[in-house]
């Protein structure tokens, strides 16, 4: 992979799962420059930090920003629990700060009672996004059904754009006409909400 410097400061979300790991690489104030799903086989692990590693050299981020594992709210399996917190030691050794948002910290960004589903979450960057990923957006999603592989693209486009928008240290919503709110302040390695 060729390394990318960039013009812009950019953003690398990532989204672990079961199968590998969804990304989104955010540039300047809303631009989408790469996302997708990298699918890993044998020790998902070592090929996921691996595939992380490559973006980071390739793309160049100032922050990478993950799911906070050890938010009341996060039902991630051990595995994946293990993965995030190599990844932020990895980012680390890379000098990129890196953000940690509990997935109820991504929903109030986007929905302001904090009740939205993520198929809702996946649509609405579908339509922020309609070139880019509205191709990707997934059916919904039936209770018999395992959820579709491509929603690790939009859990880490909304963990990106819920870390672009803030504003001084605050971070604030994101619906068009939206208020500043008190919410949790962004975690990043330091404890702060990020540059």
């Amino acid at each position: 992979m060729k390394k990318i410097h960039p013009k812009h400061f950019r953003i690398l979300g990532v989204a672990p799962s079961s199968r590998g790991f969804g990304f989104a690489v955010l540039e300047g104030q809303e631009k989408l420059v790469d996302w997708g799903v990298k699918s890993i086989t044998g020790n998902k692990n070592i090929g996921s930090l691996a595939k992380v590693e490559e973006l980071i050299v390739h793309y160049q981020p100032g922050v990478i920003v993950l799911e906070d594992y050890s938010a009341r709210d996060s039902r991630r399996a051990p595995r994946i629990q293990e993965l995030g917190k190599k990844i932020v030691s990895m980012a680390k050794n890379h000098q990129v700060t890196v953000v940690l948002l509990s997935r109820q910290q991504v929903k109030r960004a986007f929905f302001p009672d904090g009740q939205g589903t993520k198929q809702a979450l996946a649509e609405m960057q579908a339509a922020r996004f309609p070139e880019e990923l509205g191709s990707r957006l997934p059916a919904k999603r039936r209770p018999w059904m395992s959820e579709d592989y491509r929603m690790d693209i939009f859990d880490a486009v909304a963990q990106a754009l819920t870390f672009r928008f803030k504003k001084n240290g605050k971070c604030f919503e994101l619906m068009p006409g939206s208020k500043d709110f008190k919410a949790d302040d962004f975690k990043d390695s330091r404890g702060q909400c990020g540059r």
